[in-house]
């Protein structure tokens, strides 16, 4: 195996990857020139995440795995599903999206993710992890009720396996699954210890033909001896569990081979075909390293999980206009100041310590930072535990994410008013990584449950009082807001709150009035100056000020509710809604997301696409008024 240790900024030599078009070409290979596909592969993937940026670390683990499962399976008659999607590159570049890999996470380009709108052999569409099994499965007993013959593999791994929705989905396949295989790529983020010799030898045992023929007799003879036979159960799932971690899955009905070598091609090809030929639900453990073959991925995993697009060495540096502290860092340094300030405050985070910036709160107060892994649904129900007795949690999470826990917010949290903080970042449009991770949703679903404050900061000072006022709030609170940086406002360093259900009017003016939540008060604000707006932040979305929306209403001719939310049941449905109850008439003008999933792009393109940005916000406010 050829070792990068630079990314190349020209494209690689790569004849025996150029000379294949699908995986059917592919197959046709000789076995022996596998290791030689694996290598350009993977230098041709350095090559184009370098040109695009994007995920890179899982991708470069699973070069010699993906190679060896369209080299066995018939796809795409033969489905393989991912987990994980940022493992997919290299399934992408073998499946004839080659020559637009450099157009991935870019508007009218590849998606992050497989997707099945891209291409036949993305058999189901991905973002979030933990879904292959369940999918893969349902797939395996569609093929049954049809009565038509043909394989299944789901792909699961750097870190998925963590997930309830896996073991749950283990737990049903491993007694419904038919031949159903699970491949763990198992690449350090998940269970296992390193390959050893052992191992190694006793996983080419438990896939060999003679010990499937062996094991299969061996139930023939002894079913007529349910003693001997539960006997010999027992005696072979020891034998395994001496050398592999594989008695979990045996007890969930999976017949377990590993850990095998994840990156020996050849070994991975052999142990596949052998496969399968069984009968029943199998389970492949692959032992793998993020960041494979290139050293500096290797030695920082988590830093080379992504990267940003290398510019060329001639290319102008653009200069970049001053910018304060991201909103996740913003977060990060309050759940600091915070911690100092009060004893009881604990920090949960499903698997996002880096992306939602728990870091720095890590290192300081380790033992009230809590990482339940990918257990989104766990993570909402251990808060509310926490609360219960006494402790303050700090939930930080994804808008998306979220979504995975909304029983557990309901039911085990605002039910019981329990007294919970939810730091909700990427909240809105997120850019690259499209509509699987856009926070589009959040007010809507959060807007309906009892119990709950929702807040929205138009800036990163506000976003700081916002986490301070829901933290000393007694009950379930949440405050949403954007990825990347803000309008980079002075932070004042102090834990100050606000009053709850209190907006802010930020601008005087005549026959419209513009109410904006969140991220969309500066373009809001910029729309008022040019048309002579009253402009209004109105910070809290339950409670809503209504006594502050019925006097806006009283005030002008055109009420304007702005948000980075679907239109459907947000915050301008809110207002609208207060008014209705109060028996007040008013023309009204509801901008937001629109009822459609919004294709990946840079998010100031996206924002101008849908009208959210300034000039959308005055070119709808000025069609309202000529109509």
């Amino acid at each position: 195996m050829k070792v990068f240790t630079h990314i190349p900024k020209t494209r690689p030599v790569t004849p025996l990857l150029d000379s294949l078009q699908t995986p059917a070409d592919l197959r046709r290979l000789n076995i022996d020139a596998l290791p030689t596909l694996a290598d350009e592969l993977r230098e041709y993937l350095l090559y184009t995440v370098g040109q695009s940026g994007g995920h890179f670390g899982a991708g470069l683990g699973v070069v010699e795995l993906t190679i060896a499962l369209h080299y066995v399976y018939e796809t795409p008659e033969e489905r393989l599903v991912w987990d994980v999607g940022h493992q997919a590159y290299p399934h992408k570049i073998l499946t004839g999206r080659r020559d637009r890999m450099q157009s991935i996470r870019q508007a009218g380009g590849l998606a992050a993710f497989p997707s099945r709108l891209e291409s036949e052999y993305d058999t189901f569409g991905v973002g979030h992890s933990s879904t292959s099994i369940s999918a893969a499965l349902g797939m395996s007993i569609a093929d049954r009720l049809v009565g038509r013959a043909r394989q299944t593999v789901a792909i699961i791994g750097d870190g998925a396996l963590t997930a309830g929705m896996a073991f749950e989905a283990l737990n049903h396949a491993g007694h419904d699954g038919g031949d159903l295989l699970v491949v763990l790529n198992d690449n350090d983020m998940s269970i296992s210890e390193n390959v050893g010799a052992l191992s190694k030898a006793f996983s080419r045992v438990f896939a060999s033909k003679t010990y499937s023929h062996m094991r299969e007799n061996s139930k023939k003879v002894l079913q007529n001896l349910p003693p001997m036979l539960e006997f010999a159960r027992k005696a072979e799932e020891h034998m395994k569990g001496m050398v592999s971690p594989g008695t979990l899955f045996e007890e969930l009905g999976f017949n377990y081979v590993g850990p095998v070598d994840g990156h020996d091609v050849v070994e991975l090809v052999h142990t596949l075909k052998n496969l399968r030929t069984f009968k029943g639900p199998q389970f492949l453990h692959a032992a793998t390293q993020k960041g494979k073959g290139f050293t500096p991925a290797e030695n920082e995993p988590i830093k080379y999980h992504a990267i940003t697009k290398i510019e060329k060495e001639d290319t102008k540096p653009v200069p970049k206009k001053p910018s304060g502290p991201k909103y996740s860092n913003v977060f990060g340094q309050w759940l600091c100041d915070m911690a100092a300030a009060d004893k009881r405050l604990v920090g949960i985070t499903p698997a996002m310590r880096e992306g939602s910036d728990l870091v720095q709160f890590s290192e300081q107060y380790p033992e009230r930072y809590i990482d339940v892994a990918i257990a989104e649904q766990h993570a909402v129900t251990l808060a509310g535990g926490l609360a219960c007795d006494g402790a303050k949690p700090v939930v930080a999470i994804y808008s998306t994410f979220l979504q995975r826990a909304y029983d557990q917010l309901i039911h085990d949290v605002a039910l019981q008013n329990l007294d919970v903080l939810f730091a909700i970042d990427r909240a809105g449009l997120v850019g690259e990584d499209g509509p699987t991770h856009a926070g589009s949703f959040d007010l809507t679903y959060l807007r309906c449950v009892p119990n709950m404050v929702i807040m929205a900061p138009k800036d990163e000072d506000e976003c700081r009082r916002m986490l301070t006022t829901g933290y000393r709030h007694e009950g379930p609170a949440a405050v949403r807001y954007p990825r990347g940086t803000g309008p980079n406002a002075p932070i004042d360093p102090e834990l100050t709150d606000l009053p709850i259900g209190r907006a802010e009017r930020l601008r005087e003016g005549e026959r419209i009035a513009i109410l904006a939540f969140g991220s969309r008060v500066g373009p809001a604000l910029a729309v008022g100056e040019a048309m002579n707006a009253t402009v209004v932040n109105m910070r809290f979305i339950k409670p809503l000020d209504v006594e502050l929306v019925k006097e806006m209403a009283a005030q002008h001719d055109l009420l304007v509710t702005v948000e980075e939310n679907a239109i459907m049941g947000g915050a301008g449905s809110a207002v609208s809604e207060a008014l209705h109850e109060h028996g007040i008439s008013v023309p009204m003008l509801q901008l937001g997301l629109p009822d459609t999933y919004i294709d990946h792009g840079k998010p100031a393109d996206m924002l101008a696409s849908v009208g959210l940005d300034a000039a959308g916000i005055q070119r709808a406010i000025e069609l309202r008024l000529e109509s």
